[in-house]
């Protein structure tokens, strides 16, 4: 069941989010431990610093791990009690500054300075090992003429544009893209790693699990890469897109 409080959503057991240990007496403890259990189950998280419940494809959740050093979990595997936050770069910060991962881990623990950056990092490797199996199983290509074709086929759920490119390039696809979604996170070495190239600057996804995958890690790694999200770096257009034509 769901009891409002405010805007916050918050799990609630038959007995009030309660539990009564054996000598009857119901104990804070054991009911926080019982909600955090049943949000592990659902399909949202509630984040611990702005306390707004969200869908998981929206948050990063975190893990203490061994010597109680706070650990991200982009691929959230890790074994242990998950700790979600929005996927923002200053949340995240907002987080360690104040201390709020002992609070909400209720345990005495080390959230590193550099945790966001951390975040970043394994964000953009999960995109990278992502785009470059959509690369092997042929659900991806690259250049734009390759795009072009496969937005002229329909074959297109979604693009990915290097944050580096200059406005020419990116104009140029986006008048044939119409309104297929288009990510801009990635910089143009980057995406040139997924496809062994030197750089790249426009890459299609085909529709399927790995499209809707990379599509959601994207938009977290956006949190984390204003600048790149918004494609506003138009400086080595000539650069950028010299490299994908020379490599295509």
């Amino acid at each position: 069941m769901v009891r409002e409080r405010g805007d916050d959503p918050i799990l609630s057991t038959p007995a009030e989010s309660e539990t009564i240990a054996s000598d009857g007496v119901r104990t804070p403890g054991e009911a926080d431990s019982a909600l955090d259990a049943a949000a592990e189950r659902g399909p949202d998280r509630r984040c611990f610093v702005t306390h707004r419940t969200s869908p998981k494809a929206h948050m990063v959740r975190f893990v203490v791990g061994p010597g109680g050093v706070v650990v991200p979990d982009v691929s959230e595997k890790l074994p242990g009690r998950g700790l979600w936050l929005t996927a923002d770069r200053d949340i995240v910060a907002r987080a360690v500054a104040r201390r709020l991962f002992g609070k909400a881990a209720r345990a005495a623990v080390t959230a590193p300075a550099d945790l966001p950056d951390l975040v970043e990092a394994r964000l953009a490797a999960r995109c990278l090992d992502l785009l470059g199996m959509a690369r092997r199983a042929g659900f991806a290509v690259a250049g734009f003429e390759k795009v072009r074709s496969w937005l002229g086929e329909g074959r297109v759920a979604f693009i990915i544009e290097a944050s580096d490119a200059g406005p020419h390039g990116v104009a140029k696809l986006g008048r044939q893209s119409g309104d297929c979604p288009v990510s801009r996170v990635l910089t143009a070495d980057e995406l040139g790693q997924a496809f062994a190239r030197d750089r790249v600057v426009h890459v299609a996804i085909q529709s399927g699990r790995l499209a809707k995958a990379l599509r959601a890690d994207a938009e977290r790694l956006g949190g984390f890469r204003r600048a790149g999200a918004a494609g506003s770096d138009g400086g080595r257009s000539g650069e950028a897109g010299g490299s994908e034509e020379r490599n295509r």
